[in-house]
């Protein structure tokens, strides 16, 4: 087996270490030694664009969010999935970790074919569930990959975008009919039960993490319900 190499990493404000290695033409970001994402296995994240836009958040011209900027797969699918939209839609993330979108600049771009190149995309440091907060705009989607599921695992204030106040603050944020997007390793029936609670119908959806092979992951897919802006 090919060594793995660590190429970069950083400690979090709650005290993790986020590092970034690769083993042969592999890239890993683990955090505290935990798969956060391999470029092996982005088959998942790629779907997660598709299926939003099959749901309904590409009417006209859109502005889609997406939560955690990872190696890059989900914007660059995201941005391909807003080539069948309407000229001048966009896509903001937010990635909370400077880090990784200076990984996304120098070691990683290659990877999704450098999409933050994209004059369509506009990256922000920040946290997302603040971004939102603060933000007086709506969105026609929003997708989230900032953990391995709707539990914190990369920062603890992670929790917050996953409660029902939390959920209810991106319903708010959300056009009418909107669409938000959750990706998770696994299933997460209280969950359903909370993005229900909080005025979404909800689809949960399994996909390869590889194309045709690999395990499967869960993409909850909410789209907001009638009444909405």
């Amino acid at each position: 087996m090919l060594p793995r190499r660590i190429l970069d990493g950083m400690t979090t404000p709650d005290g993790r270490e986020l590092e970034l290695s690769q083993r042969g033409d592999d890239f890993l970001i683990q955090i505290d030694r935990c798969d956060l994402m391999s470029s092996r296995c982005h088959g998942s994240e790629d779907a997660m664009a598709r299926l939003v836009l099959e749901a309904g958040a590409a009417r006209g011209r859109v502005r889609w969010l997406v939560g955690g900027l990872g190696m890059g797969f989900t914007l660059r699918a995201c941005l391909d999935a807003l080539d069948r939209c309407a000229p001048g839609s966009s896509v903001v993330v937010a990635e909370v970790f400077e880090a990784v979108v200076q990984w996304n600049q120098t070691l990683l771009g290659h990877l999704a074919d450098q999409p933050l190149a994209d004059p369509r995309s506009q990256v922000v440091v920040t946290d997302v569930f603040e971004y939102l907060a603060s933000s007086s705009e709506a969105f026609d989607a929003i997708l989230l990959d900032v953990d391995n599921g709707p539990e914190a695992l990369t920062l603890e204030s992670n929790h917050r975008i996953y409660a029902s106040r939390g959920l209810l603050t991106l319903h708010e944020k959300l056009r009418n009919g909107g669409v938000l997007a959750v990706w998770s390793a696994s299933r997460d029936r209280r969950f359903e039960k909370r993005l229900s609670q909080a005025g979404f119908a909800v689809d949960c959806r399994q996909v390869r993490a590889r194309p045709g092979k690999g395990e499967r992951h869960t993409i909850f897919l909410a789209r907001a319900r009638p009444g909405k802006r």
